[in-house]
């Protein structure tokens, strides 16, 4: 027990001393995502869409820094014109629009280089947990409006690296802009397609972020 208590001790006065060099730093991150797919076969154009999540920053010196951080993405993309519906190919459906809707538990490791204090190159590899994979289709139907939502089949895991710069505008508040690419497929196939649809993730992404 007293063992315990003195490991647990030195790692709360290791994390404060941290804290109070501000080699350790944390907080929110909100941003505004242009989402898209990449590949063959791709024919889908982007879409606004968000992230949200925390960030945290450990500083290794004046010059390099991890940070990894937890995000929920909305992602996807959206096309005019023919449309899968789950099973076959619906031709039928003029003016059809369909919406991929694709959300994400992203874990991004950045590995970021300061050029100068205010500002640093960030590079790392990300880890995407897929929660939500629905397509939306608006149409119409012998003239009447239609729509309707199908499950797709989206893969559980998504990898990506990313490339982007981080601007810090005080000490506590910082502005991103980040490119991620999608390095492995978002689908196993694409509402009941009978070739490859070789799509994978694209997200240029701005995001504003506040530091503890």
């Amino acid at each position: 027990m007293r063992k315990f208590l003195i490991v647990l001790i030195s790692v709360a006065l290791a994390t404060g001393a941290a804290v109070a060099q501000k080699r350790f730093t944390f907080g929110p991150k909100i941003g505004v995502d242009y989402t898209h797919y990449w590949g063959k076969n791709t024919d889908h154009g982007g879409q606004l869409n968000y992230q949200a999540g925390m960030f945290f920053e450990y500083r290794f010196n004046s010059k390099f820094s991890i940070a990894p951080e937890v995000v929920f993405a909305a992602q996807g993309g959206k096309n005019d014109g023919v449309v899968f519906t789950g099973e076959t190919l619906h031709s039928d459906y003029f003016d059809a629009v369909y919406t991929d809707n694709l959300n994400y538990i992203n874990v991004p490791v950045m590995l970021k280089y300061y050029v100068c204090p205010s500002l640093s190159i960030d590079f790392g590899p990300q880890l995407g947990i897929n929660v939500y994979h629905k397509c939306t289709v608006k149409g119409k139907d012998d003239h009447k409006d239609y729509k309707k939502t199908y499950d797709t089949d989206a893969k559980s895991v998504d990898f990506g690296l990313g490339l982007g710069l981080t601007y810090n505008i005080t000490k506590d508040v910082f502005v991103q802009g980040r490119y991620t690419m999608g390095l492995t497929d978002a689908y196993k196939k694409f509402l009941g397609a009978t070739y490859p649809i070789n799509s994978k993730n694209g997200n240029a992404q701005i995001a504003i972020g506040f530091r503890f």
